[in-house]
């Protein structure tokens, strides 16, 4: 295994190392949305952002559950390694990975089960409903991805990589970045291809990541 540099780095740093990582990991989160909102508001109409107004929630559902066990199990993986026991940290790693994905998967099929009655408590209107599905039902395929992602993005920074762990945010902030117009303007597909530039976008940093492994 090779050496962790918070073993040995001062705080100051470390500090120095893995804040801009972690803030900017955490920033590009929020991106998805913001892109998604500024082509779809050009290329649909407000009906179009409404549309993925209402369907944040699930993104914030996710990220929730990422958190909760990517956190977790990053916690007890820095304990473990700083007792020098790092085949239990290994142990604690693949766990909270089948852990985030077993409850991505979940989360998904209870998204598409109830999709219509979510989204209505989430404020969509009638107008708004179909365009709503359409982005949400396709958007929720992708957060499997999502939660495996940025949990282990949490296991990559305790593991002394926090710029890869920024680096597989951002490629896949880019890549939606570059795919929204294509999808919208060039192949008309409106929301459908937001969702789908959102979706791989998510999937291509979740490649990167579970590379990491």
């Amino acid at each position: 295994m090779a050496e962790n540099q918070l073993e040995y780095e001062k705080v100051s740093t470390l500090l120095r190392r893995f804040a801009l990582p972690s803030i900017t990991s955490t920033l590009v989160s929020s991106l998805y949305n913001i892109v998604d909102q500024i082509f779809i508001g050009q290329g649909v109409g407000y009906l179009g952002n409404a549309a993925t107004n209402v369907s944040y929630p699930f993104s914030t559902i996710c990220l929730a559950i990422s958190l909760l066990v990517g956190i977790g199990s990053e916690s007890q993986f820095s304990l473990l390694l700083g007792q020098k026991k790092p085949e239990q940290a290994a142990k604690v790693a693949g766990s909270g990975i089948v852990l985030m994905a077993v409850a991505g998967v979940l989360y998904t099929v209870l998204g598409k089960l109830m999709l219509e009655p979510l989204l209505q408590i989430f404020g969509a209107t009638a107008d708004v409903l179909p365009y709503a599905c359409q982005y949400a039902g396709i958007t929720l395929l992708g957060m499997p991805f999502l939660i495996v992602t940025n949990g282990l993005s949490n296991l990559i920074r305790a593991d002394g990589s926090p710029r890869y762990s920024m680096f597989c945010m951002v490629s896949g902030a880019i890549a939606n970045t570059i795919l929204d117009p294509i999808f919208i303007f060039v192949c008309d597909w409106g929301v459908v291809g937001a969702a789908l530039a959102t979706v791989i976008g998510q999937l291509l940093s979740f490649v990167l990541a579970v590379g990491y492994l």
